[in-house]
């Protein structure tokens, strides 16, 4: 057995043990299995512009569409395991899903499956550009530096996520600044206390050289989590509407025994898409537009996750390249698609995957057992659910400090290549998009290029990927002149 994976995954080429990769793809599981709970709550609870909710009805359905969710993740993230031998996990993407719900099903007229069509079409328009050299050509032109900037911007974005997501970071309810520490500008309640020693845990059995700190603090931090609330009945943040009326309670889940834990799977969203409909609801130029916004959003989303996992592994070559770029884009293309056929919006590659790179995980074999463990979820929703936000977030908090050691890589007496890096840095958690981060970053970098009469010099994609990008950050009065 150990030799067929040697042989198909090269553990021992990438200096790897099978022992690790399974840690490594168990660590990532865990850090983010909050999807399959936080997409039916994102796309699961909007109605579409027919009063309809996703999978039909006129109430949630949330277990169908969490099914759907852990069952197209795993499935992609196995395949991008086996296929491209990268330890990259792949699940619906945020951004693109609450995109998909507020600014695509919500359109007058405009159904759940119409919306799933035009994702579908996203991703077989990137598969072709992947299949034609032309993404992975826009990927080789992008200089090395802007690169590690991205991979830097990544490691903030998820810290904050992390420290949002766990209730450090807070937007006040009212006051001049647009954030706060905690409640009111201090740090209160059980759940926050459950987070800073999930963290502290961590980070003294890495300085201790504990193999696995990661995960033992994830798997520790709800063990305390569950006695914590069977001792003090902390209860959830929000009521059933959403409405945060416990503002020191537990976020996303509440860390107890769970009723049941086993429950079988209803897969009835699978194929629930209309690829056209959209085109006859809301016209071609709106459908397109529609389009082209989900196509830069995972375009350059997936690039940036592939570098910056790359890069935390030690796999990219000289030029900040990962191995297999091609098969890693083909696969990430494929779920993009596999996504709208499964009607839980786009899938892509998750920037959670460096958790379980920083527990060890070089190949493939890690990706696979993260699959495995989607697909088994598929089945025991309810343990999945027993992890609330304060016991996750402590391991992207890690991750992101991980990946800001990169920072001294870009010349920063270079103000042509510092100033693009820094906006793309600061902007993708100020803005709390990657996308916007890049954007930035390229806009700027050709700007600067130009002005000191380096345009010439300038790889003919950047041209191109700049004018995509104004377009793109000028989607919306594109749309209001289109009469959309």
């Amino acid at each position: 057995m150990n030799a067929a994976l040697e042989r198909w995954f090269h553990l021992q080429e990438r200096g790897t043990t099978v022992v690790q990769e399974v840690r490594g793809g168990v660590v990532t599981f865990f850090t983010m299995a909050y999807i399959i709970v936080l997409n039916p709550l994102m796309i699961g609870t909007v109605a579409d512009g027919t009063g309809e909710f996703l999978g039909g009805g006129h109430d949630p359905n949330i277990a169908m569409v969490a099914a759907a969710t852990a069952l197209v993740a795993g499935v992609m993230t196995i395949l991008m395991g086996v296929v491209a031998n990268y330890p990259l996990a792949l699940a619906t993407g945020l951004g693109l899903n609450a995109f998909i719900a507020f600014g695509v099903a919500s359109l007058p007229q405009v159904t759940w499956a119409d919306a799933m069509g035009l994702v579908v079409m996203e991703g077989l328009i990137i598969l072709l550009l992947v299949l034609t050299g032309f993404r992975q050509a826009v990927f080789h032109a992008i200089p090395a530096q802007l690169k590690t900037a991205i991979s830097v911007g990544i490691g903030l974005f998820i810290a904050f996520v992390g420290l949002v997501d766990a209730g450090i970071v807070r937007k006040p309810a009212s006051g001049p600044v647009p954030v706060e520490m905690g409640v009111g500008g201090f740090l209160a309640g059980w759940p926050t206390v459950v987070f800073v020693i999930g963290l502290l845990a961590i980070v003294v059995m890495m300085v201790r050289g504990v193999r696995g700190a990661i995960l033992y603090g994830i798997l520790g931090a709800t063990v305390l989590a569950m006695v914590v609330e069977a001792v003090a009945g902390i209860g959830s943040q929000t009521d059933a509407t959403g409405k945060v009326v416990n503002p020191t309670g537990w976020g996303l889940n509440v860390p107890r025994v769970p009723d049941s834990w086993v429950q079988a799977p209803d897969f009835g969203l699978i194929g629930q898409f209309d690829l056209l409909g959209s085109f006859s609801s809301i016209g071609v130029v709106g459908a397109s537009l529609l389009v082209f916004t989900l196509l830069l959003a995972d375009f350059f989303d997936t690039m940036g996750t592939m570098v910056a996992v790359g890069a935390e592994a030690d796999l990219l070559d000289e030029e900040g390249n990962p191995p297999g770029a091609q098969r890693i884009l083909v696969v990430d293309s494929l779920a993009a698609a596999a996504g709208g056929v499964g009607s839980v919006s786009s899938n892509t590659s998750f920037i959670e995957s460096a958790s379980g790179v920083g527990e060890g995980a070089r190949t493939g074999l890690a990706s696979v057992v993260t699959g495995v463990l989607f697909l088994l979820a598929t089945f025991l929703s309810p343990l999945v659910s027993v992890v609330p936000y304060e016991a996750a977030t402590p391991a992207l908090v890690v991750v992101g400090f991980l990946m800001m050691q990169q920072v001294t890589g870009i010349e920063w007496n270079r103000l042509d290549i510092a100033v693009p890096a820094f906006l793309t840095i600061v902007l993708m958690p100020f803005t709390y998009s990657i996308t916007a981060g890049i954007g930035a970053g390229f806009v700027t970098y050709v700007v600067l290029q130009v002005v000191q009469g380096r345009g010439k010099q300038l790889h003919p994609l950047m041209w191109l990927i700049a004018v995509m990008f104004l377009l793109y950050f000028g989607i919306d009065p594109i749309r209001d002149l289109a009469g959309v």
